[in-house]
């Protein structure tokens, strides 16, 4: 494998997580950082991390379990409605456990802007 095939999703992944971090990110007033201050950071960087590894994580699982869905489908054509329905409520799942991360950041960002 080549040094540029494993280059790319290392910084797919570093951004993946940065970015969030650095958007939610501020200078602390006065210079040296306070224990309030101090806290709002871990927040914000909790909250960032929050939701770069809920969405990760959900991606990953609903492409791991439409994969295997569909390839049930194509190996048995007549199971398509009794792999179909348990796929789509599996993939509701996974979303709500997304949805659930981005709520956990949002609460995080609320002790942040405190």
């Amino acid at each position: 494998m080549s040094t540029t095939k494993k280059l790319t999703p290392a910084i797919a992944g570093l951004l993946t997580f940065l970015l969030p971090v650095i958007a939610q990110a501020q200078e602390a007033a006065g210079g040296a950082a306070s224990n309030g201050s101090s806290v709002k950071m871990f927040a914000a960087l909790g909250s960032g991390l929050a939701i770069g590894l809920g969405v990760i994580g959900g991606t990953l699982g609903q492409g791991r379990a439409s994969a295997a869905a569909l390839e049930g489908i194509s190996r048995n054509p007549g199971a398509t409605a009794r792999i179909q329905t348990p796929m789509i409520l599996g993939l509701a799942l996974i979303e709500s456990l997304v949805l659930l991360s981005f709520v956990i950041a949002f609460f995080l960002q609320g002790i942040a802007a405190k």
